[in-house]
């Protein structure tokens, strides 16, 4: 069996984070849909038209698949209607709902990714309730931190690291290669993605992957893209000082809509904002842009942005680079290629 993961009908729905991936390669929970497509099945999992095969099942990119509804999602191949939403299936037609339904996903990736393993041991270092909710992935450290795993299941990933003095309750899920530094203070459901770095308050926000958020101030009902930074002090509102209903722009495109009475930072991929940044109530922040300066920052910014001005390719590719490099990677032929075309569309 191979599965054609299909994203076209999606896609403009769910940008900042679209612009720069396939939809099946958002992260949500402890893996991105890709991930959770190919250890569910064991099977070839395709998202290109160039090696999409006739007898592939073409399922839904945005649809979850968990280990409860996999095969059912499978056998119906809804590529048109999709599901209704249940507790059973969930599927991201906007981007603020990575964070609404962070908390779900979390809990059943955990029993799938634990079901019938052993997790590595606790230090005794550690306070820790609910340990029996709590698997520690090979090469792990966790030294002198308190997790409360009753409230939510604790996923702490292969060669990752948490510093003494954390505060962790569940659920929560700190992906391979992660580190949270000291004192860091999370509350579920949370997902620090993979060689990202966690610092200060986080709540209920997901970062992709190779992402700082390594300082004190709050991040708080947030997603933030790949390769992102978080300058120290930088904060985000949650909450209108009314209690009242957020809107939120995605898109230069795209009309603002009403996303529920909590809402934090959408923020693109390769974007950066400097110390002591403080975003209002549902910002969005579009692909590979610097935000500084002594102004709040608007509650919408676009793609490219250097502050108010107009970001330099070329300048953009070398400032990536050179953040890229801080985490062992470099700028890919492929990168370029997909960020020429967001800067020029």
């Amino acid at each position: 069996m191979k599965i054609f993961l299909t994203d076209a009908h999606c896609t403009q729905q769910l940008v900042p984070f679209t612009y720069t991936r396939h939809v099946a390669d958002i992260r949500i929970g402890i893996l991105t849909i890709r991930e959770k497509w190919e250890k569910l099945t064991n099977c070839p999992v395709y998202t290109s038209l160039a090696n999409k095969d006739d007898k592939a099942l073409i399922i839904n990119a945005n649809t979850i698949p968990t280990i409860d509804n996999f095969q059912t999602i499978l056998d119906q191949q809804q590529t048109e209607l999709g599901f209704e939403e249940s507790d059973n299936f969930k599927t991201i037609q906007f981007p603020w709902q990575l964070f609404q339904y962070n908390d779900w996903a979390i809990r059943r990736d955990f029993d799938f990714l634990t079901k019938n393993r052993i997790s590595q041991p606790l230090s005794k270092t550690n306070k820790c309730i609910g340990e029996d909710n709590i698997f520690i992935e090979e090469g792990a450290t966790v030294e002198h931190s308190i997790i409360n795993a009753s409230t939510g299941p604790v996923y702490i990933g292969k060669n990752s690291t948490i510093m003494e003095g954390c505060m962790i309750r569940g659920p929560f899920a700190l992906c391979e290669g992660a580190t949270l530094k000291m004192g860091t203070k999370i509350y579920g459901a949370t997902t620090i993605g993979p060689f990202c770095v966690g610092g200060g308050e986080i709540k209920n926000s997901i970062l992709f992957a190779f992402s700082n958020k390594a300082h004190d101030g709050y991040l708080g009902d947030s997603v933030i893209g790949a390769y992102c930074n978080l300058g120290a002090g930088t904060s985000n509102s949650n909450v209108k000082n009314t209690g009242g209903m957020i809107k939120m722009k995605t898109g230069k495109n795209i009309e603002t809509a009403d996303v529920g009475n909590k809402a934090g930072l959408l923020m693109g991929d390769y974007s950066r904002a400097a110390i002591n940044t403080s975003f209002n109530t549902g910002t969005v922040v579009g692909v590979c842009c610097n935000i500084f300066g002594n102004e709040t920052p608007a509650k919408f910014i676009d793609n490219f942005s250097w502050n108010k001005e107009r970001y330099d390719f070329d300048k953009a590719i070398i400032d990536i680079g050179n953040w890229k490099k801080m985490k062992g990677q470099s700028v890919t032929v492929e990168e370029k290629e997909i960020l020429k075309r967001i800067y020029t569309s």
